[in-house]
């Protein structure tokens, strides 16, 4: 007698049809409210370089102000914004960004430096609008291998290199006449805040202070002052 399959013979005894599996359910979209073309054309761009973080950064761009967060949410009039890629010393085309009040003079001028991965048109444009609106000038760029800074994503063949490189650019904006007499502060997060650090190390009579937001960095009891009499 031939091999017949238990279900089919158990679904021919009782004189029923077969009923199909159901299909399995849609996989759940990665953002909500997001347009399905854009969704996959990011979800499918290599991000190595920056010609493609830039093309999709520019096709998100209006996207990103709509998300329900504080800090995109956040309406704040009198604020201009500047755009601009330039290339450093060492031939890396740079991309960096300047928030300032409208109508009046800035206090202070506040030099931002981004977290690993991150970008400063994302999150950190939240946190420089809100600066901005209290009366200061907000500076910040990406780092080569970063946003829309060329360079191979998230590698840093050299974190001196890169300290060095947002020294040179934060040095070429405080020597601008426009802001030569303001007081000046540097601003870093997470990753940020060692190179806010290692700034500040380097060149201790140049800034004001530093705000350091979650930093990576380590201080040692002798650092701090801490048990020296002993």
């Amino acid at each position: 007698m031939p091999h017949v399959n238990a279900k089919v013979s158990a679904v021919a005894a009782t004189g029923m049809s077969a009923v199909p599996a159901a299909a399995a359910p849609p996989s759940p979209r990665r953002w909500e409210g997001v347009d399905p073309a854009l969704e996959r054309m990011v979800l499918r761009a290599c991000l190595d370089q920056a010609p493609e973080r830039r093309r999709v950064r520019e096709a998100f761009k209006d996207v990103q102000l709509s998300i329900d967060h504080c800090l995109f949410k956040a309406q704040y009039s009198d604020i201009g914004t500047k755009e601009s890629y330039e290339r450093n010393s060492r031939g890396v085309e740079i991309f960096s960004k300047f928030w300032f009040p409208e109508n009046h003079r800035m206090k202070a001028i506040v030099c931002l430096c981004h977290g690993y991965g991150d970008t400063c048109t994302f999150f950190l444009d939240g946190i420089a609008r809100k600066i901005a609106s209290a009366g200061y000038g907000v500076f910040a760029l990406d780092y080569p291998g970063f946003g829309l800074s060329e360079g191979l994503h998230g590698y840093i063949p050299s974190f001196d290199t890169l300290v060095d490189d947002v020294a040179e650019h934060f040095a070429k904006i405080k020597g601008n006449p426009e802001y030569r007499d303001l007081p000046s502060f540097l601003f870093g997060q997470s990753m940020g805040g060692a190179v806010a650090l290692k700034i500040h190390f380097k060149q201790p009579k140049d800034w004001n202070g530093a705000i350091l937001v979650a930093p990576m960095c380590k201080m040692t009891w002798s650092q701090l002052g801490l048990f020296s009499k002993f």
